[in-house]
């Protein structure tokens, strides 16, 4: 939205949009230097400053883009043997246990998707990778394999989860709204670096992004943000899928639809300011989830690297100065 509204245009900035397949290939793209920056799951920060599963680049956060926005679907044919919610999967994996294994979708090891799904297994007594298999799949790819049987459920953001109910091929069980309130999602990711060498820069594309991110957060906006993103260089999604989580209610399927106006979080809550309280919430999900193997490879006193609020503050005053009534 920064682009089609004229905001990179406004802070003097000449930005291409490059659509990736996957989290793992923007990671390697940040680390490479093939991107300056990028729009990456939060994970992401830690797992390139720190070499986890990937040749080490020192890199950053000085915007958080979002809270929320992201659901667990499951399939019809979970539904059809009874499954209802975590409770009802536990007892569905205890009878089918030694005759199959189910298998669940997730969009990267490091992802809130998979932090969150985690907790939602365990809370009902389910153990991932014991009782259920996780496997990463690219987002799109989630709902033909859904459909296709090779997966029974996954966690993923819009609007992958909407496809699935609007094409009866699944149902939501939860959201991640209801299951870690005022969690932090995607973040504005670059190498340390951009941030030091290309300063005025990387303070003008964060300005830039705050200013999206309020126009995204007005309700108001929501229907141009939508018809925005439906366009094939973006996602190239159904528009009605898309609005199903956009316009305050969400439908979970099977005739359950219920407010949300917190599904999708911009800018309200704080949700922009790269806080160490938000980068606390990642690193211990890391930990809870297992996708941190071996926790003293990270330094709890590193999210103050990481997570940068001062540098959002600059960010912030550099709006101030172009708004100075405001």
């Amino acid at each position: 939205m920064a682009h089609e509204l004229g905001l990179f245009a406004k802070y003097d900035l000449s930005v291409q949009l490059s659509r990736e397949i996957g989290w793992a290939t923007v990671r390697d793209k940040i680390i490479y230097g093939e991107l300056e920056a990028a729009h990456a799951v939060a994970g992401l920060v830690f797992v390139c400053s720190f070499g986890l599963g990937a040749i080490r680049a020192d890199c950053l956060t000085a915007l958080v883009l979002n809270l929320h926005g992201n659901a667990i679907t499951l399939s019809n044919e979970l539904r059809a043997c009874g499954v209802r919610d975590g409770k009802t999967l536990k007892a569905e994996v205890e009878r089918t246990r030694g005759k199959r294994l189910f298998t669940f979708g997730v969009a990267f090891p490091f992802s809130s998707h998979n932090f969150i799904l985690c907790e939602w297994l365990r809370a009902a007594g389910i153990e991932p990778q014991v009782d259920v298999d996780i496997v990463t799949v690219p987002p799109p790819q989630m709902f033909p394999n859904l459909r296709a049987g090779n997966l029974d459920g996954y966690c993923v953001g819009e609007p992958w989860n909407s496809l699935a109910v609007m094409r009866r091929a699944g149902w939501c069980a939860a959201t991640s709204a209801e299951l870690a309130p005022l969690h932090p999602e995607k973040v504005l990711m670059v190498r340390r670096n951009f941030a030091e060498e290309r300063e005025t820069e990387h303070l003008a594309l964060i300005a830039a992004l705050i200013e999206a991110c309020n126009f995204c957060d007005r309700p108001e906006n929501r229907e141009r943000v939508t018809e925005t993103l439906a366009q094939p260089q973006y996602l190239d999604a159904p528009i009605r899928a898309l609005r199903m989580s956009m316009n305050g209610t969400f439908d979970f399927g099977h005739g359950r639809v219920e407010k949300d106006s917190d599904f999708n979080v911009f800018s309200r809550h704080g949700a922009n300011e790269p806080t160490s309280e938000k980068g606390e919430w990642v690193l211990q999900q890391m930990c809870t989830s297992g996708a941190l193997k071996d926790p003293t490879l990270i330094r709890p006193d590193s999210i103050v690297e990481l997570f940068r609020a001062d540098i959002f503050r600059k960010a912030a005053q550099l709006i101030k100065n172009q708004h100075p009534t405001n």
